[in-house]
């Protein structure tokens, strides 16, 4: 058998699985898939880097799935890797499996993402390429990697391609390399009813070096991979026009390819015929999970080879580290999430400050002792006061990596997944900011890191109305307590799928960010302040450690009262407001307890015993917060009483605002005192 054809007879063993698991499990997409077979079978076969006994290798290739809903493809083109079985791809998106309806991260079978809403894989990869550049600015050519994106018609019409797209030309990303499947069809039409551009002109103005070719034609595809890989200072863009449903026939054999149906169907539904199809293509309908003799020899053929290539980079890297032996280290670190001493004690924050600013003097430390992180911010980094960090270092620029600062420009949602690509990429801690109001951008993304359990630090300033004269579309209202719905909602591991924190002063900014560095196992939120904040008071004299209860999420102030009549809690600038509240209630007699609540995920996550101590049952408990009462209500109870903003903001000073909406000590006073005598 000549090269074409087995390379022929390997794509249609990926057709045949891709097509009989969505039959099997009479859901799914066989169309995209089939049509993909061949690139994914030349790339997997000829290009992609990887150890095949060691599978988390830092210095391998990676690739990017972006259109999740062909998982039948990537699947079957594992399996052909030895890591999935053909029993695993019979149980396609059953309960229990590990072949679900959508890819979801595992490295160890070749996963390296989970992808789902179109457009995010591809810019996971962007993100991916920045960190692989970052490291081998740092150590060499053990880091020279190639990332792999698999691209679709409706990766490219979600508008964040335009931002992958532009981060990518820009920063001259030449360890990118992007598959687009232009098949023409897309689930409920053909692409050329909803999109008529040319997409190559478009990525080429980016600054990308673009081809086409035939798709499903092995020769072509091997032609562009090899082309792509040598050029320089450009990313690029391989346009392969693919066919849906390749292969496929109808019940007299003529063909059905290129049509909208197979879609999102089985080929049965879809009115082709499935048994005709696979012996169409060289399976046996009968037992349709099967790896052709031929598939199998190649494949064996490209594991032995990739043995005899990791070898000769393991020797290499063996050789580098014996003579760099503070770099291997450091990188052996960095790999295993192993995170550097910081004595976060020592850190001086400045009196009654805005968070953001005490965010932006931990940020400073950071970037001098984390020499593995990287921040960013979309445009905003003098105002998010991620400057603090890029006033250390430099922003990354075409060429130059050396630096550890990613300017995003005005991208929210493009920042949030090239960072989730560099926490996939591995080694690196990886945190970006913008204003909380604009978390509303990046909400997808947001879940998706979540849903990955990757610990991307999400920096949100101007947390409230308080922003003041800009107004309402700049003033969070509701967005607080649609992040805290992520602290209700369990990961797959049982935790809460984010940390979520609003620190009260400069001390508890501190802590928090401790507790959002050290945190591996989820990503964290933090909620920071524009205007100054008054310090909560010191009774002990040492702010800091009093501030270390935000550690257990909510947290009794010192100077509090035995027996409180009433117990008032809130988080963020309100505490301080309602610390001078709490002075006024305190000249008619009333016993106080109160209460700071950064986070109410990790209170929820302490002993009951200790949620009791903070918030005893039976207890009159009143809550401030700028944001909808539901955020508090949790806290105070039925019984108890949230005094909050229940509409938009408005323009105006934000002292004037504070009036204006009851947020002054004043109000505090009235409240409590009505509600206690309710």
């Amino acid at each position: 058998m000549n090269d074409k054809k087995l390379m022929d007879r390997a794509a249609d063993n990926i057709r045949v699985l891709a097509a009989s698991m969505v039959e099997k499990a009479k859901s799914g997409h066989p169309g995209g898939a089939m049509g993909g077979a061949d690139f994914i079978n030349v790339l997997f076969s000829e290009f992609m880097v990887y150890d095949p006994d060691l599978p988390e290798w830092p210095g391998r290739d990676r690739f990017f799935l972006d259109p999740g809903h062909m998982s039948p493809m990537l699947y079957s083109a594992l399996a052909l890797q030895g890591k999935f079985t053909m029993e695993e791809l019979a149980a396609f998106r059953q309960w229990g499996s590990p072949t679900p309806g959508h890819p979801e991260r595992n490295v160890a079978r070749g996963i390296e993402n989970t992808s789902g809403p179109l457009g995010q894989g591809h810019t996971y990869a962007v993100g991916a390429a920045i960190a692989a550049k970052f490291m081998k600015a740092r150590l060499g050519e053990q880091m020279n990697q190639t990332i792999y994106a698999y691209l679709s018609d409706g990766g490219v019409q979600e508008e964040i391609s335009q931002g992958a797209g532009r981060i990518a030309g820009t920063l001259g990303l030449d360890n990118l390399i992007v598959f687009y499947d232009a098949n023409q069809v897309q689930l409920s039409t053909r692409v050329e009813d909803v999109m008529d551009e040319d997409t190559a002109a478009k990525y080429r103005a980016w600054g990308w070096h673009v081809s086409r070719i035939n798709g499903n034609d092995a020769d072509e595809i091997r032609a562009a991979l090899s082309e792509a890989k040598a050029v320089q200072g450009k990313p690029s863009l391989i346009i392969g026009h693919t066919v849906m449903g390749k292969g496929s026939v109808a019940s007299d054999h003529s063909s059905y390819e290129g049509r909208v149906s197979t879609h999102g169907q089985p080929l049965s539904a879809a009115g082709a015929s499935y048994p005709d199809t696979v012996r169409a293509l060289g399976g046996d309908p009968e037992r349709p999970f099967r790896i052709f003799p031929e598939t199998e020899a190649l494949y064996a053929r490209r594991k032995e080879e990739l043995r005899r290539i990791v070898a000769v980079r393991h020797a290499e890297e063996a050789t580098w580290a014996k003579a760099h032996p503070q770099l291997a280290a450091k990188r052996d670190a960095w790999f295993a999430g192993k995170l550097p001493d910081i004595d976060w004690a020592s850190i001086q924050q400045k009196p009654n400050q805005a968070t953001r600013v005490a965010s932006g003097t931990v940020l400073g430390i950071l970037a001098e002792k984390a020499e593995n992180m990287i921040c960013a911010s979309a445009d905003l980094s003098n105002s998010d006061k991620t400057d603090g960090f890029l006033k250390k270092t430099h922003a990354f620029c075409r060429g130059d990596f050396s630096g550890a600062f990613f300017q995003a420009g005005v991208s929210e949602l493009t920042m949030a997944c090239c960072c989730i690509g560099m926490a996939l990429h591995g080694g690196i801690t990886v945190a970006c900011g913008t204003f909380f109001v604009f978390s509303d951008y990046m909400k997808p993304a947001i879940r998706m890191a979540a849903l990955m359990e990757l610990p991307v630090k999400f920096i949100w300033s101007h947390d409230a109305f308080r922003v003041g004269e800009d107004g309402p579309t700049h003033e969070p209202v509701e967005q607080e307590a649609q992040i805290r719905l992520m602290e209700k909602l369990k990961n797959h591991q049982g935790r809460n799928s984010m940390l979520v924190l609003r620190p009260a002063d400069g001390a508890e900014t501190t802590v928090a960010w401790k507790l959002a560095y050290e945190n591996t196992a989820t990503p964290s939120a933090l909620i920071l302040s524009r205007q100054n904040v008054t310090d909560i008071p010191a009774v002990s004299g040492n702010r800091y450690a009093e501030a270390l209860g935000a550690e257990k999420g909510a947290y009794v102030l010192p100077g509090s009262d035995d027996r409180p009549d009433a117990i008032l809690l809130a988080s963020g600038s309100e505490v301080s407001t309602l610390v001078e509240g709490a002075a006024l209630l305190r000249r008619d007699g009333l016993r106080l307890r109160l209460v700071s609540v950064p986070s109410e995920g990790l209170f929820r996550e302490q002993s009951p015993a200790y949620q009791e101590e903070v918030l005893p049952k039976g207890s009159k408990i009143f809550g401030l917060t700028a944001g909808l009462p539901v955020t508090l209500e949790g806290l105070t109870g039925s019984d108890g009483r949230v005094w909050g903003l229940e509409s938009f903001g408005f323009s105006a000073p934000y002292k004037v605002l504070d009036e204006k909406l009851g947020f002054t000590a004043q109000n505090v006073y009235e409240q409590v005192t009505r509600f206690l005598k309710k």
